[in-house]
């Protein structure tokens, strides 16, 4: 079998590095962050008016290039910013780094990707319905696809752009569909920073496990609730394997 027709069996050598990294490293360095949540804060709140406009520049840019997590940085901006403020400073962030992480996706990938999930009969059918459907019909998957709290942020980002899925509904799916654990992230992140505790060690250390137990058990409900009601839609789309 010569190497064209067994191309579209094997993703871009480059492709797979950067799900490997985006794997992998988000994890590592998001922990790292939120150990160093008082020392992050502290840093932000110094630079007063530019606080905000330097967190989305560094949400977009780590979240893109698949360096962080966005829900360490959810963490950060709630803790730091409030629910409100911070939740619209993440969703500006998230907006912009899905954009980065399709640009970097389509690069990375060409048009061989395409051809190896064609390969898949599944995977061939689930890329129609993402590349091909309809404009509305597209933006309701890509909004499905984004609510789920355990969906990958990189390797999501990585999977549309190099599948062919258009620029424009991603964004808006984006925006949406993380709304609703984003605003649940930072609105616990800002319940926590009321209390007047520099970071969350103090924070246990002064209101003790049975708050901290507390209010990480309500917003594990609240995530849950929302990926409950993600899977039932897919379900319903008839995208469940994804």
């Amino acid at each position: 079998m010569s190497e064209a027709a067994a191309s579209p069996r094997r993703p871009p050598k480059l492709a797979v590095a950067l799900a490997i990294l985006w794997m992998t490293v988000p994890a590592l360095l998001g922990l790292t962050l939120v150990s160093q949540l008082g020392v992050a804060s502290a840093w932000l709140s110094a630079r007063d008016s530019d606080a905000i406009v330097i967190f989305v520049l560094c949400f977009a840019l780590s979240t893109g290039c698949g360096l962080l997590p966005p829900y360490a940085q959810a963490i950060l901006a709630g803790w730091t910013f409030g629910a409100v403020e911070g939740g619209i400073a993440v969703t500006l962030g998230l907006i912009s780094g899905a954009a980065i992480g399709w640009t970097i996706a389509r690069f990375a990938s060409g048009p061989h990707v395409s051809a190896w999930i064609d390969a898949n009969p599944k995977g061939k059918v689930i890329r129609h319905e993402l590349v091909n459907a309809s404009r509305r019909r597209t933006f309701v998957l890509l909004l499905l696809l984004r609510l789920p709290p355990n969906s990958p942020f990189a390797i999501a980002n990585l999977a549309m752009g190099a599948s062919g899925v258009r620029l424009f509904p991603l964004l808006a799916a984006t925006g949406l569909g993380m709304l609703p654990r984003t605003f649940a992230i930072c609105s616990a992140s800002a319940a926590a920073a009321a209390t007047g505790a520099h970071d969350i060690q103090s924070l246990i250390k002064e209101q003790g496990w049975i708050w901290f137990g507390v209010g990480l058990a309500c917003l594990i409900t609240a995530l849950a609730v929302i990926a409950a009601i993600a899977r039932r839609a897919l379900a319903k789309a008839g995208l469940a394997s994804l």
